[in-house]
């Protein structure tokens, strides 16, 4: 009895990642040793964003309810506040620089905030919101490539960051989606940011490695160089346009489409079997046919191939390609796709793997079973992003709040007051 009471007094982190075709709610409990332990996990399929952006307010909302109820009948908690994902064509990034004076001739905490702080200092647009100033290296008397200056003796104290920013608008749409749904957010993580920390080890970041997360709407990236962020960038084609594809070149829903990639669907049509035939569904009532397994891998190859060639474009536009020395790791849901990987190798001729959020790097327990696929990379991220912010809420059990008859009565009654005073 006294080990439930005390692991319902542990503290809850939940991640909330809103994609193009789900929302994702996961829940995690905080050990004394700091490491995470996922406890609640739940998805439902949302129809209210497009490329990250909100385009139907009450379909959205209404995902992040179904999640977020999924997640805490899992877990046996009550949450109220998320970490939030956010990506989307609306996102930009830039470089800053600022520069102070060390004041005791010895940096400590108060200079470098008072350094990051001159940096941030730069007009951005009212129309966007900053998301994250992510120091990249730092200066001590033009002495560059230094990584942490507190201790370090000097007269003056230059820092270069990578400032994030999303559009204000967007943002708000999202936080009101989140709002409706009864929940507040602990901060707003950049989606392929919160990826990164979920499947990348400290090597890679140190090496130089690109991140990309391939979402249904969009593929966003972020590449890493000497372990601090250089560039984010993001895509806008993503999964969805690969079942459109197969909708359109087999004659099939859209629904339909969608099992056929997830069950069949291959990037290299040379990996599929020449002879394998598989079942496809007719649209308008239409009887079944039976299709080669290589006619669907034929419709998919050329929209896999477009899409890592735009990748590959990013990658040399960017600058940063010598610089990735432990190659491109892809993760997301659409990352999935059977033959992908094969490709990226051959089109962007770095190493290319496939990254799953509960890797032999990480220290997360509990339900890994259920997150370890690529597309709960974000939301796991989420987590290990508010952990490292070391802001977490107390547990609620639900087993605490269950109705008693008279709060029960009071929600009636209150539910019929509120109906007569719209009817008037």
């Amino acid at each position: 009895m006294n080990s439930k009471n005390a692991a319902h007094k542990a503290p809850v982190i939940a991640g909330l990642d809103i994609g193009s075709s789900k929302v994702t709610v996961v829940i995690a409990t905080v050990s004394e040793n700091s490491h995470l332990e996922i406890v609640g996990v739940g998805t439902a399929a949302n129809h209210g964003i497009r490329q990250g952006i909100v385009v139907n307010i009450e379909a959205t909302t209404d995902a992040i309810k179904k999640a977020r109820e999924e997640a805490e009948l899992m877990s046996g908690y009550r949450i109220e506040e998320v970490w939030v994902g956010i990506s989307g064509s609306h996102i930009r990034s830039f470089d800053s620089r600022g520069m102070v004076a060390i004041k005791n001739k010895e940096v400590n905490q108060h200079d470098v905030e008072r350094v990051i702080e001159a940096a941030k200092a730069v007009a951005v647009p009212t129309d966007r919101t900053v998301l994250h100033v992510i120091p990249r290296e730092y200066k001590v008397d033009g002495q560059d490539g230094i990584l942490d200056p507190i201790g370090m003796s000097g007269i003056r104290l230059e820092s270069n960051v990578h400032i994030v920013t999303g559009g204000h608008t967007a943002i708000a749409n999202n936080l009101k989606c989140i709002e409706r749904a009864g929940l507040h957010s602990a901060g707003l993580v950049l989606d392929q940011l919160a990826s990164s920390l979920a499947v990348l080890s400290e090597d890679e970041k140190a090496l130089g490695v690109c991140v990309v997360d391939m979402g249904a709407g969009s593929c966003n990236l972020v590449y890493m160089v000497h372990g601090s962020v250089a560039h984010t960038s993001v895509i806008p084609v993503g999964g969805q346009h690969f079942t459109h594809d197969i909708a359109i070149g087999l004659r099939t829903p859209q629904i339909a489409a969608e099992d056929l990639k997830k069950k069949y669907g291959c990037a290299l049509s040379s990996l599929v079997n020449e002879e394998e035939t598989i079942e496809v569904e007719g649209v308008g009532g239409r009887k079944p046919r039976t299709v080669l397994k290589k006619d669907l891998s034929e419709v998919i190859e050329p929209r896999a191939e477009e899409t890592l060639q735009m990748i590959s474009q990013d990658l040399m536009q960017s600058g940063l390609l010598p610089f990735m020395g432990s190659g491109l790791v892809m993760t997301g849901g659409a990352s999935q796709l059977e033959g992908l990987v094969e490709m990226g190798e051959f089109i962007f001729d770095i190493p290319v793997r496939r990254g799953s959020p509960v890797g032999s790097h990480s220290q997360i327990g509990g339900l890994t079973e259920v997150v370890k696929a690529a597309s709960f990379a974000t939301a796991v991220g989420l987590l290990q992003y508010g952990l490292s912010q070391k802001k977490f809420t107390k547990a609620k059990s639900l087993r605490d709040e269950a109705p008693t008859a008279e709060s029960a009565m009071n929600s009636v009654g209150q539910k019929m007051k509120n109906f007569f005073e719209g009817l008037f």
